[in-house]
C-alpha cells in the first residue's frame, strides 16, 4: 500500500470515527432498551477503532522516518547519482508543465 493511499485510508477512518460518535450522541436520550444496549456495544467499537487508528499512525510515522533515513543514507553514498536522478526528474516535471 502507498504512502498516499495509506494517509488517505487513515483520513477516512477519522471520518468514519467521528460520525460515528456523532451519531451515538444524537441517540443518547433514547430510553429503548434496545437502544441503550447498541450504543454501549457501538462506543466500545469506537475505542476499540480509535485505539487502532492510533496505532495506524505510529506505524505510518515511522514507516515514513525509516523511508526518508535510507533516501537520506542513499543520497550521502550516492551524490552524483542522486544529482543526477534529480536533474531528471525536474526535465520530466518541466516537460509535463510545459505542455498546458
Amino acid at each position: 500500500m502507498s504512502d498516499t493511499s495509506t494517509r488517505q485510508l487513515i483520513d477516512d477512518l477519522h471520518a468514519v470515527v467521528t460520525e460515528a460518535e456523532a451519531l451515538l450522541s444524537a441517540t443518547v436520550h433514547s430510553t429503548d432498551e434496545r437502544a441503550h444496549a447498541v450504543r454501549e456495544r457501538a462506543a466500545a467499537g469506537m475505542e476499540q477503532a480509535r485505539a487502532r487508528l492510533e496505532e495506524l499512525e505510529q506505524e505510518f510515522g515511522a514507516q515514513a522516518k525509516a523511508v526518508a533515513k535510507d533516501a537520506s543514507r542513499y543520497v550521502r553514498e550516492n551524490p552524483w547519482q542522486s544529482v543526477g536522478l534529480a536533474a531528471a526528474a525536474g526535465v520530466v516535471i518541466g516537460v509535463l508543465l510545459g505542455r498546458r
